[in-house]
C-alpha cells in the first residue's frame, strides 16, 4: 500500500472545566518536520533516523518513497502560486526518483564501510515518510497557519485533515483523577489495574508513555505487553528523555485551576486589553467578560505527567 500524508486521533479528552486535550498520530513527509517542530504549544514525539536500521530504511524508500504531489513552478518568494504543466510534473517525478536512487546507492556505500545509521540514514530523509505523535490543547494558531494557501502543500494537506478530524471529534469526558492515556484504551486500563493489582494511575500512565515512545522506532502500538512498555518508560526517565511524558495528562483540580489562572487578552479599539481587567472608556468603567487561561507548561487546564516529576527540566543535572 502506498503511504500518503494522513492523520488520526488516537486519544481525545475533555476535562470537567471544559478544556479539550487531543493526541494525533500523523504520517507526513520527513521534509516538513522542521516546520512541524516550530509549533511550541504542541508536544511532539517523532520517529528517529538514528533508531531505524539502514537496511530497513533503504527498503522503505525503494518500495514506498515520498514523492511530491505538488510540483510548484519556480518563482520569487516562499510559495509557488501555481504548479508546472502536467508534462513538466512527470519529468520532475522522474528526476526525483533518480535522486532517490542516487541517495540509496550512496547510503549503501556508507553502510558497506561501517558508517552508523545516525549518519547514513540522513541521506535518505528527503524520500521518507515520517510518523509523529502530536498532543495539545491549543490548535487554532496551528490550523490558521498551516491549513492555509501560503503553507507548504504537504503541510497544508496534513493540517486540513487534522482540522477536519478535530472539528468532528467526540472527546471523552474525564473526571478529576482520570488520565488522558494515548494508546491505552479505557477497557485495557481497567483490565491492567484489576489483573495486575496495579496502583492506578501510575502503571497505566507509564504504559501509555512507553508506547508513545515507540514512535522513535516507527512502530508504536496499542497492544504491547504492559511490562515492556513500563520498562521503556523507566529507561527513558533514568536517561532524561522526557518528551513522551508530555502526552499523558490529567485535568487540573479546582485548586490548580485557581493557581494557574490568567486573564486572556482581547483586541479592543486599537490595543490589547486583559479580559477581566478594568479600564475606562468615555468616562465609564468597563470590565471585559470572558474566559481565563490555566497554563502549566504548554497545556491549558491539564497537568502533564512530566510536570509531576521532580527536576523534570534537568533530571541528570539534579543527580550530579
Amino acid at each position: 500500500m502506498t503511504t500518503t500524508t494522513s492523520s488520526k486521533i488516537i486519544c481525545d479528552s475533555v476535562s470537567p472545566a471544559g478544556h479539550r486535550l487531543t493526541t494525533f498520530e500523523c504520517v507526513h513527509p520527513r521534509i516538513i518536520l522542521a516546520e512541524v517542530n516550530t509549533h511550541k504549544m504542541l508536544s511532539k514525539s517523532s520517529a528517529s533516523s538514528r533508531a531505524i536500521p539502514v537496511e530497513k530504511m533503504i527498503a522503505r524508500v525503494l518500495e514506498d518513497p515520498y514523492v511530491p504531489t505538488h510540483w510548484g513552478k519556480n518563482q520569487k518568494g516562499m510559495q509557488a502560486e501555481q504548479d508546472v504543466s502536467p508534462d513538466a510534473g512527470k519529468f520532475a517525478a522522474i528526476e526525483w526518483e533518480a535522486a532517490r536512487d542516487a541517495a540509496v546507492e550512496q547510503a549503501a556505500r556508507l553502510l558497506k564501510h561501517g558508517i552508523h545509521k545516525q549518519i547514513t540514514n540522513r541521506l535518505l530523509e528527503p524520500f521518507m515518510f515520517h510518523t509523529a505523535l502530536v498532543t495539545g490543547t491549543e490548535w487554532s494558531n496551528f490550523f490558521n497557519l498551516r491549513d492555509n494557501k501560503d503553507a507548504h502543500p504537504d503541510f497544508r494537506d496534513l493540517a486540513h485533515a487534522m482540522r477536519e478530524l478535530y472539528a468532528n471529534g467526540n472527546p471523552r469526558a474525564l473526571d478529576y483523577g482520570d488520565w488522558h492515556t494515548p494508546l491505552v484504551s479505557p477497557s485495557e486500563a481497567f483490565d491492567i489495574v484489576v489483573t495486575n493489582e496495579s496502583e492506578f494511575p501510575d502503571a497505566v500512565c507509564k504504559i501509555s508513555i512507553g508506547r508513545c515512545a515507540r514512535v522513535s522506532y516507527d512502530k508504536q502500538n496499542e497492544g504491547e505487553h504492559p511490562e515492556k512498555s513500563i520498562a521503556r518508560t523507566d529507561m527513558m526517565l533514568a536517561s532524561g528523555h522526557m518528551a513522551p511524558f508530555e502526552h499523558v495528562a490529567r485535568p487540573m483540580t479546582n485548586l490548580e485551576l485557581a493557581m494557574f489562572s490568567q486573564p486572556k487578552w482581547r483586541w479592543v479599539g486599537n490595543r490589547w486589553r486583559w479580559i477581566g481587567a478594568e479600564y475606562h472608556e468615555n468616562g465609564d468603567s468597563v470590565v471585559l467578560p470572558g474566559d481565563r487561561t490555566h497554563f502549566l507548561g504548554n497545556l491549558n487546564g491539564w497537568v502533564q505527567y512530566r510536570k509531576l516529576i521532580p527536576h523534570e527540566e534537568d533530571i541528570l543535572g539534579a543527580r550530579s
